[in-house]
């Protein structure tokens, strides 16, 4: 084995280890008893329900979006594809408590945000809001990786169904999404974790109410203030958990080519 494999695997190692040391570092510090009483609270039992609607809704939305986003940036030579690749890619590079501030200041401040809480839709401080922030953070990683999916599928197949008659919508529908089903489902998958996972835009457009807007990870931030240090490692653990089983699911789907 030649000096310059050693040294890579070493590092991978020691990386490896490094992160799996923080990991267990958390999860061991929680005693079983500990672990089943607070998953039983009310407190935790409403966050994790809320974690886990929230995030199911607003991972619908983001597919429902970033399907056609995706197809058409991958696809499509259009006025503006390279500015509207790097302007999707913007909630992904600065931190999400950015956008929640800049939610915050569009439907808290403005006429926009007067006008739909006249009508009934109450964004701030809300559930919806929680839905709307986990969706404005993921939407563009999940467009991303569906950018990757449909970039490499070849357009001759779609073509060849047109010349058997197929319309463009039916060639999409019957030839390219089944064709990037393991895409799909793998960013399906981590865009749901991830919605979960969500804190910063979260807190800062939703706001932390306890047994209102409180998400898991906003559990863990109240159970910290409060000093109750079991309660917010028992959420750390069901996050561990739920990230390691989304990630196990999008490697299975082909996530390495992302």
């Amino acid at each position: 084995m030649s000096y310059f494999k050693k040294t890579t695997i070493t590092i991978t190692y020691l990386f490896t280890f490094l992160i799996l040391t923080v990991i267990f570092g958390i999860i061991l510090r929680l005693t079983p008893e500990g672990f089943i009483s607070n998953i039983k609270s009310e407190e935790m039992c409403f966050s994790l329900f809320l974690s886990i609607t929230t995030s199911i809704i607003s991972s619908i939305l983001c597919m429902l979006i970033s399907i056609p986003t995706s197809y058409a940036i991958a696809r499509y030579d259009f006025f503006g594809n390279k500015l509207a690749r790097i302007i999707l890619d913007l909630p992904i590079s600065f931190p999400p408590i950015v956008a929640g501030l800049g939610l915050l200041i569009i439907f808290g401040i403005t006429f926009f945000g007067a006008a739909l809480e006249s009508l009934g839709l109450k964004l701030v401080f809300s559930p919806l809001g929680i839905v709307l922030a986990q969706f404005f953070v993921n939407a563009p990683y999940t467009t991303r990786i569906l950018v990757s999916t449909f970039s490499n599928i070849d357009p001759r197949y779609e073509l060849v169904a047109r010349t058997l008659g197929e319309t463009e919508l039916g060639s999409f529908f019957k030839v390219t999404l089944p064709m990037a089903k393991s895409g799909i489902i793998g960013s399906v998958v981590i865009t749901w974790a991830r919605g979960i996972a969500e804190f910063g835009a979260v807190l800062i457009f939703a706001g932390g109410i306890a047994m209102k807007t409180e998400t898991l990870p906003v559990n863990l931030f109240l159970s910290l203030s409060e000093g109750n240090i079991e309660g917010a490692i028992t959420s750390a653990v069901i996050l561990i958990l739920i990230s390691f089983i989304a990630l196990a699911i999008f490697e299975k789907f082909g996530g390495g080519r992302f």
